[in-house]
């Protein structure tokens, strides 16, 4: 349940993004599992062309008169490079993320086309809160005629000019919170530029479906090559600067304006965030569709092997609530160029997070004085850091991260203070909360090799400031007593040894293990393979009181992890899991289905990853394309039949409101004892 390195499109991919302006707007429509939105068709192509595509040879008045013969004269003219094979999907970066979501918009639009040409057929699509609607030609905008070429390159003439000023339908919003868009007002083309136009997706930041909004192209992404399968379609798209809303979306966009939600002055530069604009309950609903997509685009997994995707669970807080925040500067110019003397900053740098990146996929630091999805402890930590730089920023020859990390005092009441509370309390930078039971003195630490201590209710965990813990505290407790109700099978489950014992692999300092120790019969163990994780979380169990044969934690080996607890019954073993970013690699997989526990817990900080683990564990073999396993399924250590997994339940959890990440939870059954 790493943090995410980023809640944003690849350098690359990103639109330097100006600041939205403001419009009056209505509600907000939920934007759909499918990319086009429903019962919301393609815009009316009439009227005159009002874009500044630049765009002029297929443009104008007398465009679509122009004979096919005569096109076909033209000089040829040369075409966006294509660029490599596109690589099998396995580490689900927000790049595979973002082209699986154009793929999914792509086979959507030719299909609409598709059927329209065909035989006029209602055409179904679902809409804005997944209700089926039909809509058949006579109700588009447009006769549309589908040719063999329509698959092939976009030559590079039929595109706007980067720099071109346009406007765009936003009609699917992407997994990573990018608008996905088509351009508007295409009528005056010919056929065939017509139909590969309406077919290119444009992608804009700070962007929901419904909106009609003026961008700025500025990269035309080259066309890959086809993938295996006779119905992939080429992934390739455009970038676009976000400029200002036309017509706001009647259903997600309040209609007040967008300043009644957002309450960051940076949102709309700042990359941090995505959803501020929009109401926390269509936040939610859209991190389901993208648990859904997850598992549609990276699991393998036909769909009546994927159960339902229940509600995303909310976070208390939506604002405040992050204990952990990073910004940085940047060193004087050419500080990073090697054999370079040395020089010191010459005036205070900009402070801050990464903004969009710009044309071009520069990148640049966005100077920001607060952040109100910090909690206040590191907001005051943050304010007393910047001055700090501004005050010393002479002494630095080369840029710098800050650590902002929340730290917690806790005096119970009716207790007598300490010097130590009473020196922490009595600090002006000092955030007092008070409960029924105790005052928590919360405190900013900036020191990466400091200790950190946080509460999740009763429990306590210390960890050196700058390690990896969760930084949405306000999540954890409804987390773990997720997890811990997952543990369990449900009470209709009549198959199977009663579970007994709990393996937290992954186990870092040891949040599972710890609040999970008394959950069955036989406690927990933490494996891990980091000695400093390791003996963190035993000190944590020591300040929980909780005795080894309760709750105990293993450093082991990467190779030989499950070896550790070969004592224990697989029949009556739940494993619990808690990868990073990246997932569980092909070696734990393949140890985990020779071991084969009768129950699985799989915690995620990314869906996508996790969709492609567990198709694998439903599938019963371990294959990353890396040609170390041929699909050859697991045998289990007792030599039964290969192990293979059922899904029982899938859930995302908002650990990140404002931002298009969500965590996600798979609950899974091996087969036999399903």
């Amino acid at each position: 349940m790493a943090e995410p390195a980023s809640i944003q499109v690849p350098p690359t991919l990103q639109p330097h993004v100006a600041t939205p302006a403001k419009s009056t707007a209505a509600k907000r429509p939920h934007p759909d599992s499918s990319p086009l939105q429903a019962g919301r068709e393609l815009p009316a192509q009439s009227g005159s062309n009002g874009d500044n595509s630049g765009n002029n040879a297929n443009g104008g008045a007398g465009g679509a008169n122009k004979s096919r013969k005569q096109q076909q004269q033209r000089p040829p003219k040369k075409k966006l490079k294509g660029s490599k094979r596109l690589k099998a999907v396995t580490d689900g970066s927000s790049e595979e993320v973002l082209l699986a979501d154009v793929r999914d918009l792509q086979r959507a639009l030719k299909h609409r086309q598709d059927r329209e040409k065909r035989d006029a057929e209602p055409v179904l699509f679902h809409g804005a809160h997944g209700e089926e609607v039909k809509a058949t030609a006579a109700e588009t905008t447009d006769e549309i005629k589908i040719t063999e070429e329509d698959g092939g390159e976009v030559p590079e003439e039929e595109l706007p000019e980067p720099g071109s000023v346009i406007e765009l339908d936003i009609v699917g919003l992407s997994s990573t919170g990018e608008g996905l868009a088509v351009q508007r007002k295409l009528h005056e083309l010919s056929d065939g530029p017509l139909l590969r136009r309406r077919r290119r997706i444009y992608v804009v930041s700070f962007s929901v479906p419904g909106d009609i909004v003026r961008a700025k192209v500025y990269r035309h992404l080259p066309q890959p090559r086809a993938g295996s399968g006779e119905d992939e379609l080429p992934p390739t798209y455009s970038v676009a600067d976000f400029l200002e809303v036309i017509r706001p979306s009647p259903e997600l966009r309040d209609p007040q304006g967008d300043s009644n939600r957002v309450r960051c002055q940076y949102f709309g530069r700042c990359s941090g965030c995505q959803y501020q604009m929009l109401d926390y309950g269509e936040q939610l609903h859209i991190k389901r569709r993208v648990v859904e997509r997850a598992y549609r685009h990276f699991s393998q997994l036909p769909p009546e092997r994927v159960p339902a995707v229940l509600d995303t669970m909310p976070s208390p807080l939506q604002y405040g609530y992050r204990t952990k925040l990073t910004p940085h500067f940047d060193g004087p110019p050419g500080f990073r160029r090697k054999n370079k003397a040395a020089h010191r900053l010459t005036a205070v740098p900009e402070i801050g997070f990464m903004a969009k990146a710009g044309a071009g996929g520069a990148r640049a630091t966005l100077d920001i004085e607060s952040c109100p999805i910090g909690t206040p402890a590191v907001g005051k930590g943050m304010a007393r850091e910047r001055a700090r730089v501004a005050h010393d920023f002479a002494n630095y020859s080369k840029g710098a991260t800050i650590l902002l990390r929340e730290n917690t005092v806790r005096c119970p009441k009716g207790s007598e203070m300490s010097e130590e509370q009473k020196k922490v309390a009595d600090d002006a930078d000092t955030v007092t909360v008070e409960t029924e039971a105790h005052t928590d003195f919360k405190t900013c630490i900036t020191d990466n090799n400091a200790t950190s201590t946080e509460y999740i209710d009763d429990y306590i965990f210390t960890n050196p400031a700058g390690s990896f813990f969760q930084n949405n505290n306000s999540i954890l407790p409804p987390l773990t007593a997720y997890v811990r109700e997952n543990v369990v099978r449900p009470k209709d489950a009549h198959k199977g040894k009663e579970l007994r014992y709990l393996i937290d692999a992954y186990s870092g300092s040891g949040l599972f293990t710890i609040t999970l120790a008394s959950t069955l019969p036989g406690g927990s163990i933490g494996i891990d393979i980091a000695e400093q994780s390791i003996s963190y979380a035993r000190t944590n169990a020591q300040l929980n009181h909780l005795p080894p044969e309760r709750c105990k934690f293993l450093a082991a080996d990467a190779a030989q992890l499950f070896q550790s607890v070969i004592e224990y019954d697989p029949d009556e073993t739940v494993v619990v899991l808690d990868p990073p970013r990246k997932g569980c690699d092909g070696p734990f997989l393949r140890q985990l289905l020779a071991f084969a526990p009768a129950r699985i817990v799989y915690v995620s900080c990314n869906v996508h990853t996790q969709a492609r683990d567990v198709g694998m564990l439903v599938q019963g073999h371990v294959d990353f394309g890396d040609g170390a396993n041929d699909k050859a399924p697991v045998e289990t250590r007792d030599g039964k039949a290969p192990a293979r997994y059922e899904i029982e339940s899938l859930r995302g959890f908002d650990f990140f409101p404002q931002t298009a990440h969500v965590e996600g939870i798979a609950v899974l059954n091996r087969v036999d004892l399903a």
